[in-house]
């Protein structure tokens, strides 16, 4: 599982760019998410099997307010793909660490990875 992966996700009528650095030592994982302009840190990384989960919070916009939002990825490794689903399980203002207010559409999306090395 360690390694480099990247892929694309679906966002605004475009797909982006999106890639992952992963280090696993026994069940545990850790690593990185990578974007246009900074990279994250995985917590609570864990595989079991083929079944791999993680948290990223990070940043993001929403008109003119900035939440900090938690993201779980869960997905499974076959064939030397790695499919995910990111799922939203809280956002707040990071402002002043109010509520963010109710996620706009599914807030679940399910994508591919590949080993890049």
């Amino acid at each position: 599982m360690s390694g480099m992966w990247i892929g694309q996700i679906p966002a605004r009528n475009q797909m982006l760019d999106i890639a992952f650095q992963f280090t696993q030592t026994g069940d545990a994982l850790s690593g990185k998410l990578y974007g246009d302009y900074e990279s994250t840190a995985l917590t609570d990384g864990r595989i079991s099997g083929d079944n791999v989960s993680f948290v990223v919070s990070t940043k993001e916009q929403a008109g003119n307010q900035i939440n900090e939002t938690r993201l779980r990825f869960t997905g499974t490794l076959k064939d030397g793909t790695l499919e995910l689903t990111r799922e939203r399980e809280s956002s707040k203002n990071a402002g002043n660490s109010g509520a963010a207010g109710p996620v706009r559409g599914n807030s679940k999306l399910t994508f591919r990875l590949k080993r890049l090395l």
